[in-house]
């Protein structure tokens, strides 16, 4: 790391690929140094690798955010620093595809609640209330157009960008006059590994034409440093159907409309 004070520190979690990866690269291009998380030590170089590269300092902490004690080792490194937190993008977070009944393993839906909800509940928890005590902050949410809408045959990862569209919202007006903005990215399908660990190999979101992450982490990350409510990104048919269709059409209409995407095998058929 730099001196303190010589640069304003961000975190960045799941930091270790795709749109986080991305998202590192901008925040050190902008002159910020990085507190990087994730489970992969080893790709959590390459991302430290690629932000040293700009002149800028990053940390890797290997974290579980699954687990409370995860998020507390990462709190506890971030203070470790010395320094405040200027910014934080929570972007650590898994999907999940497949039948409700008979396709997919509680335990897995269960770990995915756990990471997608309750650990960016978590570290808000530890991380807001600083950044309102020094009056100044920027906060930035991976969601996802999929909190908008239903989601069959992803019934569970729908309902957990839902409630964290719900909870960033909640949160950004409670504090609205502490000089913090809370910015929520919404990408569609972005080229990332996502879809392959989701098992969501066979249908047409998972064979389907993808956003490139660097778009989509370059979009998030002008959206809050301007402070706005949030960004719909990647291609511009996940903007139709993030800021238009998802705004006009009703839940039952937009299932159908979903599950005719995301049923598994949906992707091989004629």
């Amino acid at each position: 790391m730099t001196q303190p004070n010589e640069r304003p520190l961000a975190l960045v979690t799941g930091a270790s690929s795709g749109i986080g990866y991305e998202l590192a690269r901008l925040f050190a291009a902008d002159g910020y140094d990085l507190v990087l998380t994730a489970t992969n030590r080893e790709l959590l170089e390459r991302t430290a690798e690629a932000v040293r590269a700009t002149g800028a300092g990053a940390e890797i902490v290997v974290a579980d955010l699954t687990k409370f004690d995860g998020v507390e080792s990462l709190y506890a490194a971030i203070g470790a620093t010395g320094r405040p937190l200027a910014a934080a993008a929570l972007n650590a977070g898994v999907g999940l595809g497949g039948y409700f009944i008979g396709g997919t393993e509680l335990e897995a839906e269960l770990n995915m609640i756990q990471l997608n909800i309750v650990s960016q509940v978590h570290l808000t928890k530890r991380i807001l209330p600083d950044m309102v005590a020094q009056g100044s902050g920027k906060l930035l949410y991976t969601a996802s157009i999929s909190g908008t809408m239903p989601t069959p045959y992803e019934s569970v990862y729908g309902g957990t960008k839902a409630f964290l569209i719900s909870f960033a919202e909640a949160v950004k007006s409670e504090t609205k006059d502490s000089g913090v903005t809370i910015t929520l990215l919404l990408p569609g399908q972005v080229d990332t590994p996502f879809w392959h660990r989701a098992g969501m190999d066979t249908n047409k979101l998972g064979l389907g034409e993808k956003a490139a992450p660097s778009k989509v982490a370059a979009e998030g990350y002008e959206a809050m440093k301007a402070g706005k409510d949030r960004v719909v990104a990647g291609m511009t048919g996940s903007k139709v159907i993030g800021n238009i269709v998802n705004n006009l059409a009703p839940d039952t209409v937009k299932a159908d409309l979903h599950a005719a995407d995301a049923e598994p095998g949906s992707g091989l058929k004629d």
